[in-house]
């Protein structure tokens, strides 16, 4: 009774927070419950037959288990409950969604009782996640002449699972809701500083916005209960900054419809619109749940008589607007016309790009996870009868243009493609399955990766994934009592699964809190590599890299495979030369404001940059590909010349070496066959046999962009510009202002060096200017605190053994201390500088935050509302983003350098320096401008 007590007194604590009982995933207390069931005059007996039946998590939680084993015994007549026949225990079962289930109807499909056999192959029929193991025991059993399994994989073979479900509705009546103007991060949605509630989606569901909008939804909701509620981003595009599964879980919570009655808040379906569209990757996680996100076009630019923008003041183009969605209107999607109209039968706008034959079937499958599957499903079935494959799935759309090259994306999706017609060469807008080499979980959204693995029945990691790996950074700050209970047991369950874990289960090697996306970028050992990332800054400088939610990442580990459209590129190559006191992050910040200015839109957005950055190790070209996710590109490329990838690969080599010396390879030997990976990839291109990665010189771009590094004269600074008049174009990256801008006055009240935009360079930075600044002023004091947090230890262990971490320590008033890690946040400061721990620290904003109404300087990405900084009463905060130099000096100052100061500030710093190529030298093969 222990575990069934501490339940009941977990629902009375949860009933104070207004919250129901939290779903089960223990299978020992569903061992408890269901001997309460059996006990017909037991007290509890009816709690429990609804908690087993409502309330118990489906998939391989140690829950499903045991709740698939009793309901076999019921079928099979072992025991008897009045409530739950076997008819129902079948239906139970088919909601499950694989894994022990799947064995339990198999062992009863494949089982002497001819009955019982039958109506367990009907419920078979309708299973998509089935794995090898399963597959193979139909399989063995098909070929030993049962007639049940030849049944069952014939419906496989025809795809019953998928077209015997409803099509989905010709009409869906929706009514707005305008959730904000301007783009609307995914945290408005999911909140960083509520990632450690992300796993309890009834709990993760109260932050969605506020409270206020949550009461108005629900209104509408009561208003219009033939409707179903849209989210909008008025002015802006919606779900920026990240891909959150967690956002579109809280959307679909509120808003979408529930996936099964026997899973509570698992809710599929929810409908988001954005005057400027969906970000890509938060669409990609839309898809998961079987969602519809829309264009709207509702504002345009004002043109005058002669086609032109009209511009405001500021010189940006004015809107106006095309039609209303203002909260309350009631509109209607046609699914058939491809139209969105309004309440009086008038198209608004055509929405074809939403519905696209694809993204159909993942509506009328509830989601693309059972698409993907049932594909793999009925593929394998064909083979084994021996049948020609008739796909029951739209095509995949193959885009093949004659005589057109490849961009460096089209070659490695070509290079990595499944399952298209032999021979044929693709260009963007094909639709494509791809190997995925490197996997990536962080930890905020582990443990809903962890429950998607449960969900999907997978239990190891796909043999054809080169290397996972499962972060601690973005719980790094903080060893507080939230993060004590979640990421121990997402480390045991990743670790478990096949994993690389950042912490040790077993405790035998030092918990590494390094940044997720710079040990991506060490494991990435090939320019031809495919790398999926549970973070929207999964952008490596190898290979091309998607940041996913916490479902594409499961499936991607589950099944070593990723489905994605080939997507258009924009080029990117640089002219001139960088002046000898400018760092290259404002060549990152150049590269934003010199592409609007000469395209006047963003031609980044959705599409990969592909930058031709040539001379760049692995380290420094990492600044430029991790800004790309703020310039809302899908994501991007490098090309390196061939003795610049073989110095990025002999680094990551080095770097994967420390790793194994810690003790973190695994029985597989994930990590040494990276090295041994690493050193193929370095033979090919020494030999010649295949240089490092280049676009064909006839490949085909969206549009180019060339930067003049002559035109970049002085520091610059994305600013989040908030109190613009315009609300739209508060809080985006397309500000960058140079630092004369602020006229040396701009109060500065924190500075932050750290996230995953530094690298090892930056930290010298800081350890140099303060040898400066005490050469030139005798001391330095800081006006304003200055908060340094290393991406990761081997870093710090490097700037030990070269003497820059002595001077960090002189001056630091708090270093960090793994022995007695803080327990806290820190969310006041005093005018020192603090040496965090490695990891996402400010830049992640679930734990550490800056005091209220500051303005913050800080070298990460993020400037979005309450990332960093929330506002205060009096003041609303700031989170400006700039190179190292700058914020360094900034903090000592207390406020925003003028050009004189900054100059003398860096004299004979080794900043880090860019300077393309003035030809192609003749000795290389790959090298290309």
């Amino acid at each position: 009774m222990s575990l069934y007590t501490d339940y009941l007194k977990e629902i009375d604590a949860r009933k104070e927070q207004g919250l129901h009982p939290k779903p089960i995933d223990d299978g020992a207390l569903v061992a408890e419950l269901i001997s309460q069931i059996k006990d017909l005059g037991n007290e509890y007996r009816e709690d429990s037959l609804n908690f087993f039946i409502y309330n118990t998590l489906p998939g391989t939680t140690s829950a499903a288990g045991v709740k698939a084993q009793f309901l076999k015994e019921i079928i099979l007549g072992e025991a008897v409950v009045e409530e739950i026949t076997p008819t129902f225990a079948f239906e139970q079962l088919s909601h499950m969604k694989g894994g022990p289930s799947v064995d339990v109807l198999l062992d009863l499909a494949l089982g002497d009782d001819a009955a019982i056999a039958s109506q367990a192959a009907d419920v078979l029929k309708t299973q998509v996640f089935l794995y090898e193991a399963n597959t193979d025991r139909l399989t063995a059993a098909y070929k030993a002449g049962n007639a049940v399994a030849k049944d069952i994989l014939e419906s496989y073979a025809k795809a019953e699972f998928f077209t015997q479900l409803p099509e989905i509705e010709e009409e869906i009546k929706v009514v707005t809701f305008i959730a904000a103007e301007g783009d609307i991060s995914t945290d408005l949605l999911s909140p960083g500083n509520q990632a450690h509630s992300r796993a309890d989606r009834e709990l993760h569901g109260k932050c969605m916005i506020t409270p206020e909008a949550q009461d108005e939804i629900r209104a509408l909701q009561k208003l219009h209960p033939d409707a179903r509620v849209m989210l909008i981003a008025e002015k802006g595009t919606m779900g920026v900054g990240s891909s959150r599964m967690s956002g579109v879980n809280n959307v679909a919570l509120w808003t979408g419809k529930q996936g099964s009655p026997y899973i509570p808040f698992v809710n599929i379906a929810p409908i988001v619109a954005g005057t400027n569209g969906i970000s890509p990757i938060f669409l990609t996680t839309v898809g998961v749940t079987g969602g519809i996100g829309i264009d709207l076009k509702n504002w345009v630019k004002k043109l005058d008589a002669d086609g032109n923008p009209v511009l405001d003041a500021n010189g940006d183009p004015m809107l106006e607007q095309v039609y209303s969605v203002e909260t309350g209107k009631v509109l209607t999607i046609n699914t058939k016309t491809q139209k969105l109209y309004d309440a009086d039968g008038n198209e608004l706008v055509d929405i074809k790009s939403s519905l696209t034959p694809q993204k159909v079937e993942f509506i009328k499958a509830g989601g693309s996870y059972a698409v993907v599957f049932g594909k793999k499903l009925q593929t394998l079935a064909a083979e084994t009868l021996g049948q020609e494959l008739k796909s029951a799935y739209a095509p995949s759309k193959e885009v093949s243009i004659e005589g057109q090259g490849l961009t460096a994306v089209e070659k490695i999706f070509n290079r990595n493609a499944r399952g298209v017609t032999p021979g044929k060469v693709l260009h963007a807008g094909s639709d494509v399955r791809v190997k995925v080499n490197v996997v990536g979980s962080q930890d905020t959204t582990g443990p809903m990766t962890a429950q998607e693995l449960e969900a999907m029945a997978a239990t190891v990691i796909s043999p054809s994934v080169d290397a996972g790996y499962q972060s601690g950074c973005h719980t790094a700050s903080v060893w507080d009592l939230k993060a004590q209970a979640n990421i121990p047991r997402l480390m045991a369950f990743m670790n478990k699964f096949g994993l690389i874990t950042a912490r040790d289960p077993k405790g035998e090697y030092h918990a590494m809190t390094d940044v997720i996306h710079k040990v991506l970028n060490d494991i990435t050992v090939s320019d031809w590599d495919i790398i999926i990332g549970g973070d929207s800054h999964t952008r490596m400088s190898k290979g091309v890299a998607f940041g996913a939610d916490s479902g594409t990442v499961a499936l991607a580990l589950a099944t070593g495979e990723a489905t994605m459209p080939i997507p258009e590129s924009v080029k990117v190559t640089f002219k001139g030369k960088m002046a000898d006191w400018m760092d290259f992050r404002d060549v990152v910040h150049a590269t934003q404001a010199q592409m609007l200015k000469q395209h006047g839109d963003n031609v980044f957005q959705g599409r990969i940059i592909e930058v031709h950055i040539g001379t760049l190790l692995a380290d420094q070209a990492f600044t430029f590909t991790d800004w790309t996710a703020e310039m809302k590109a899908k994501a991007s490329i490098c090309i390196s010349n061939d003795d610049t990838l073989i110095g990025s690969l002999e680094l990551s080599k080095s770097r994967i070496q420390i790793m194994i010396d810690k003790g973190m390879d695994n029985e597989a030997q994930t990590l040494q066959g990276l090295i041994d990976k690493a050193d193929k990839r370095i033979n090919e291109i020494k030999s010649g046999e295949k240089p490092a990665l280049t676009p064909d010189a006839n490949a085909k771009y969206f549009a180019e962009v060339v930067v003049d590094l002559d035109e970049i004269v002085e520091p610059m600074i994305a600013d989040p510009d908030v109190n613009n008049d315009d609300v739209s174009k508060r809080y985006t990256h397309d500000t960058i202002r140079p630092v004369s801008y602020y006229g040396g006055n701009k109060k500065v009240d924190l500075g932050f060096v750290g996230s995953c935009m530094v690298h090892k360079g930056d930290m010298k930075i800081v350890a140099q200017m303060l040898k400066n600044l005490e050469k030139s002023q005798g001391k330095v004091e800081f006006k304003a605190p200055l908060v340094v947090a290393a991406p990761t230890y081997n870093i710090i262990d490097e700037l030990k053994a070269e003497g820059d971490w002595e001077i960090l320590e002189r001056y630091s008033g708090f270093e960090f201390d793994d022995l007695m890690p803080k327990a806290k946040a820190r969310t006041e400061y005093e005018n020192i500088l603090y040496l965090e721990r490695p990891g996402c620290n400010l830049c992640m904003g679930n734990q550490e935050k800056a005091e209220k109404g500051d303005t913050v300087l800080a070298t990460s990405t993020r400037l979005f509302q309450g990332r960093v900084v929330e506002d205060s009463s009096e003041k609303k905060g700031e989170s400006l983003l700039a190179s190292t130099p700058v914020v360094v000096l900034s903090a000592i100052l207390g406020r925003t350098p003028n050009l004189e100061e900054y100059k003398a500030a860096v004299e004979g710093i080794d900043l880090t320096k860019f300077s393309p190529p003035k030809e192609i030298p003749a000795t290389t093969r790959s090298a290309h401008f």
